[in-house]
Parts: C-alpha cells; structure tokens; sequence
C-alpha cells in the first residue's frame, strides 16, 4: 500500500513539474490559433478574396468608378466596410461575415455565375439587403461636410429626423456609391431621356396639325397636335358583366365581393399603358416651377388655354430607372399628375380623355371572359404561394404569352410587344404596371348600389383604385378581379422635398396608368 501512495506521489509530483510546460504550449497554441484566425479574416476581408467568389463580371470595374474610390479625399472603400456591419459591433460583424461567407462559397461551388440576373441584383430591393445601414452612418459620421449642396441639406436634414420613423436607408438614395451605374443618378432631372435637353431643336414640320376625328364607333389611332406622338384606342362596346370574384376563386379576397352586376356605355381605351413618348411630350409641353395648378385653372374658366395646365415639376433622377423610354410604360407618377396628363390630353385633341372607372377597367381586362384570367388557367397553377412551391414549380408557358409579371420581367417593366392581346385588343392590362383608376377605394365598395348598377364610381376613401398588379407581382395578384390602392405616405417615403412633390413618387416604381376616351355621339 504505501508503495502505491509513494508511486502515486510521484506521478503528481512530475506533473505539476511538467504543468508549466503544458500552459504553456496551451498559450501557444491559443495564441496560434488566434494570430491565424486574425490572419485568415484579414485575408478573407481583403477586395481580392471577396472576387474569388463573387464573379460579378462588373462589379470590380464598377467598384473602381464609383464615389467609394474616385472621389476627392483620396479614401478607398472597401467590400467589406459595406457589406458587412463595422467591427466596432464584433459578434454581429463575424457572425454576418461567417452566414454570408458559407453562402458566397456555396454558390461558388454549386451554381454557374451564368445563370445568375446581374442586372437584377444591382436594383435597390436586393441590394438593400446586404447593405448595412450601420455600415453607411460609421464611415459618413458628419452628414453635413463643407461643400455639400443646398438639396443636400435638406435631404440629409429630412433623413436625421426620420431614420427610425420610416426606416429610411441611405442607400435609397444613394445606390451608385459603391458601384457606379450611368443610367442611376440622384438630383434632379436636367434632360428629358432621348433629347439633348429639355429646350432642343426639333423639326416641327413632323408634328401633327390636327387630332384624329372620331367619326365612328370603331378603333382609331389618335394624333397628338403639336407632336410627333400617336396612340391607338380600342372601341369597347357597351355591355353586362359580373365584376368582382366568388369564394370559390383561388386567392380570393374579401373586397372582390359580392360579385354584382354591372352595366357600362360603350367607351374607347387605349391599347397599353401611357407610355414614355407620351408622357415626355406632356411633360415638355406643360413643364414649369410656377403656373397655376390645373384645379384651379379648371375652377375659374370652364375653358382654359392648353398653355394655362400646369405640368410636372423636374423629378429626381431618371423615373424611367435606366430601362429605357419609348413604348415602355411611363411609370412613378402621382394621381395627380395622372389626371392633369388627361386634362392636357383632352385640350389637346378636343375629346374628353379621363382615367377608367375600376368598372370599366375591369369590363374591359375581362374580355367578355368571366373566369379569373381572360385566357385558359387556374391561378393555384400560376401562382408561387403555397407548400408544393419548394418543391414543384409553377406553370408559366401559357401566362407569359400574357402578362409581364414576377416570372418573366426579369424585374423590370417591358414593351408592349412582349405579350398577346386579350379579346378586346387591349395588352398588358394584367401586370407590366398597376394602373391608376378614376375610384377612390373602399373595400366595401361592391355593396353599395344593390345587385345591379350602371356606370359606377366610388367618391369615397383616402386612397385611389390601382388594378392589374405589376412587373413584382405573383400570379394571385394579376387575376382580373384582384384590387388594390395607392399607399401616398408609403410611395412617398424617401422624398426629402417639403412640401413633398404632388407629381412623382420616390418609393413606387410599378404604378403607371392608361387613358379612355368617351363616346360622343
């Protein structure tokens, strides 16, 4: 026995001799451990690691021509002192730089960087995801540095006292900091997109001399006096129909009921959305910073000079988003200026253009058709909502032929030339924009009037009747009988002006609006 305590003895003896060694090859390999963990995030925060994975054939380039490298106080930014929150935050830097770096290796590894939408993730809604707001305030702590422009003040003013309020993002206006995109700017606009400017020299030997005469009730192309610009209207006769959707129809939504019948006089629509061409010509016909609104004009002379409308005022940055103009649908315009484009319309044809009443928008969608599209389908099989989406994707083939939505815009609007007419001749009237109607909405509006009425209108509500979803939207929100309305406040978060502008929205870029024309016998 005390042999065994002796050898016992001994073997707690020699290790405590030996301890010291061992804490101290433990704080070696500590130590190691911790310089090569250093090493390896230094490395891997470097511009050239992050470019092993991101294969953005532009981003590199782009990066090397924005505001984060050419700019005048001779500071670079890098990757990641915008994409990851500053390190000042360590557990909540680490931990995003660790999520989003097994992501980044992952597509490296299991996708083909060909197949990726470039195009698609440079646009505000994605990037805004992996740009820390944070990451912006702890670079740029004085919003006010010498030199900066009056706008400028105001707009960094108006996003201090809102930041929390309406959780405003510096990028919102400032998307090309990083990564310089020519068709992006932020300030106001100085040239109508496709002229040299807004006062250029153009042959008015091409403009036309007279509006297109109706003379039937029949398809005709209408002809803007004074510019080169036409459009063509579609005859749609008067009739019944059953506006709104049953329970029975996928996706259905209470302010679709009760279904009721409606009878609408004929009227003319135009065969797309207003498109850019159009709207430019209003735009530098009626252009001004001072004269007398259109209400007012409208109040005190029942028939006022066409030169007397008030035209939008200039908006911040390209509202076509760098698309392109022409036949593309003229899009982030208010209401407002909506209607003061068909006021200015109608004086300059001689006709009474206006926006549809949601009746006829929808009478006219429909076709003549009364099933939840105006061609064959089930919206469950279109639609991206529902369990057996992870699993199973959705049809697309025959819905594409017809409407320009989440599947097919590649996130952005598209020409009329993209899809098929439906019955009536009319395209796009489900998806590629929303489109404004004359209504204001109200979700109970459908049981007002009884079972059935003629011509309605709904005057009452805070927000107007949008239809036809957009280029973002899912098949469930296209359906002929899907309702929606404008969101003011909300499309108008990020506008620093005050007053805010009653002419564009800030905050909204799949909302345009397409014109009818009444019948005067």
């Amino acid at each position: 026995m005390s042999q065994r305590n002796s050898s016992n003895s001994e073997k707690k003896k020699n290790f405590f001799k030996r301890k010291p060694f061992i804490f101290i090859v433990g704080i070696g390999i500590g130590a190691g451990l911790m310089i090569g963990t250093y090493k390896a995030s230094v490395y891997f925060s470097s511009d050239e690691s992050c470019m092993m994975c991101h294969v953005h054939p532009h981003v590199y380039d782009s990066w090397k021509l924005s505001k984060h490298v050419n700019n005048g106080s001779g500071v670079t930014t890098h990757c990641v002192a915008c994409h990851l929150p500053p390190q000042s935050n360590t557990w909540k830097h680490y931990s995003a730089k660790a999520k989003l770096g097994l992501k980044d290796v992952w597509s490296y590894l299991t996708k083909d960087s060909a197949d990726f939408n470039w195009e698609l993730k440079s646009e505000l809604e994605h990037a805004v995801k992996y740009i820390p707001n944070e990451s912006c305030k702890d670079c740029h702590q004085n919003l006010f540095p010498e030199g900066i422009t009056n706008d400028g003040i105001t707009a960094h003013l108006y996003y201090e006292e809102n930041e929390k309020k309406l959780d405003l993002q510096c990028i919102s206006c400032h998307l090309d900091a990083g990564h310089y995109n020519p068709n992006y700017t932020h300030g106001k606009m100085t040239g109508i997109p496709g002229a040299n400017s807004m006062t250029s020299v153009v042959d008015t030997s091409l403009f036309y001399k007279e509006a297109t005469p109706i003379t039937a009730f029949e398809n005709f192309t209408e002809k803007i006096p004074g510019t080169t610009v036409s459009f063509k209207m579609i005859a749609i006769p008067g009739g019944t129909f059953k506006m709104g959707s049953t329970e029975k129809e996928p996706f259905h939504k209470a302010d679709e009921s009760p279904v009721r019948e409606v009878t609408l006089n004929k009227f003319f629509m135009a065969e797309f959305e207003v498109t850019w061409d159009q709207y430019w010509a209003f735009f530098a016909n009626t252009m001004s910073e001072g004269r007398t609104p259109p209400e007012e004009v409208y109040a005190n002379n029942s028939n006022p000079d066409v030169d007397a409308i008030s035209g939008p005022t200039p908006p911040f940055g390209f509202p076509d988003q760098g698309w392109g103009s022409g036949d593309r649908p003229a899009i982030t315009m208010t209401h407002y200026a909506a209607e003061t484009f068909c006021q200015w319309l109608s004086k300059k044809t001689g006709k009474k253009y206006r926006l549809p009443t949601e009746a006829e928008w929808e009478y006219a969608a429909r076709g003549g058709k009364e099933t939840p599209y105006f061609f064959e389908g089930n919206p469950k099989d279109f639609s991206d909502q529902g369990f057996w989406r992870k699993f199973f994707d959705a049809e697309t083939d025959s819905i594409s032929s017809y409407v320009i939505y989440a599947k097919n815009s590649e996130n952005k609007t598209q020409e009329p030339s993209k899809v098929k007419a439906n019955p009536f001749g009319l395209k796009n009237m489900l998806g590629n924009v929303m489109e404004y109607c004359a209504d204001k909405y109200n979700p109970d509006a459908y049981k007002q009037g009884g079972e059935k009425v003629s011509n309605p209108i709904c005057t009452e509500g805070d927000e107007w009747v949008v239809r036809g979803g957009n280029y973002t939207s899912d098949a469930a929100d296209v359906r002929c009988a899907a309702r929606a309305c404008t969101q003011h406040e909300a499309w108008l978060k990020t506008d620093p002006q005050q007053p805010k502008s009653i002419w564009w929205y800030s905050d909204i870029k799949g909302i345009g609006f397409r014109v009818v024309c009444e019948y005067d016998k």
